[in-house]
């Protein structure tokens, strides 16, 4: 369980991190991501090695995922009352995003692997490792750029938002759910109630648009 420990050192020091400096980079996610991929390539270790010495954590992702209901029950009304725009903002959301992953991979002409990853990189996590095998990418690289999408997002979105004036916390929580998925609705969850629960049905909305476009190319 060397890995495991490993993993959640490099987490806690990414939340220490956030406390103490205020800036988007300060992601606990993204630097706990940077310093286990650092040991991971200089120790040399198989990924199948840190795969199963971090299962208790990979474990904790569907019940998480789960857990994000909760602010959409508590909000179901408001929800609700907004459920055209809502539905509107995650679907197109996610649509351009996949669009956009398109158009990188025959831009910088990637491998037909990361190709096929990148189709479910705007799903969360989960989601992308359940489609590989219809997909036919490699469950690992599916999984990785999935969580690069939503650093990415989860970085970049919030200041883009704030630059073209979207404030209203509705919006945002959707943008940031329909692009960044979880890592994405961690972030809104930091700016509000609303904004998480309106993230968390972006981020479901794009593990179902995903998941549809894949049953239909498949």
């Amino acid at each position: 369980m060397i890995w495991l420990t490993v993993t959640l050192l490099a987490f806690a020091a990414g939340v220490l991190a956030q406390l103490r400096v205020r800036s988007p980079l300060a992601n606990p996610t993204l630097i706990g991501t940077l310093i286990v991929a650092a040991l991971l390539l200089l120790t040399r270790a198989p990924y199948d090695t840190y795969l199963r010495d971090v299962q208790p954590l990979t474990t904790l992702l569907a019940p998480a995922v789960v857990a994000l209901a909760v602010p959409l029950y508590r909000l179901r009304a408001l929800l609700a009352r907004q459920w055209r725009a809502l539905l509107l903002g995650g679907l197109s959301g996610t649509l351009i995003a996949v669009a956009a992953d398109a158009g990188l991979a025959h831009l910088l002409r990637v491998s037909p692997d990361a190709a096929r990853a990148l189709l479910t990189a705007p799903a969360t996590s989960p989601v992308a490792l359940q489609l590989a095998p219809f997909t036919h990418a490699p469950p690992a690289l599916a999984a990785t750029l999935a969580v690069l999408s939503g650093l990415i997002g989860a970085l970049i979105l919030p200041p883009t938002l704030s630059a073209l004036g979207v404030t209203h916390p509705l919006a945002r929580g959707i943008a940031l759910g329909a692009v960044a998925h979880g890592i994405g609705t961690a972030r809104a969850r930091e700016e509000g109630e609303h904004t998480g629960a309106a993230s968390s049905i972006g981020m479901g909305l794009a593990a179902l648009s995903v998941t549809l476009l894949v049953a239909l190319l498949t």
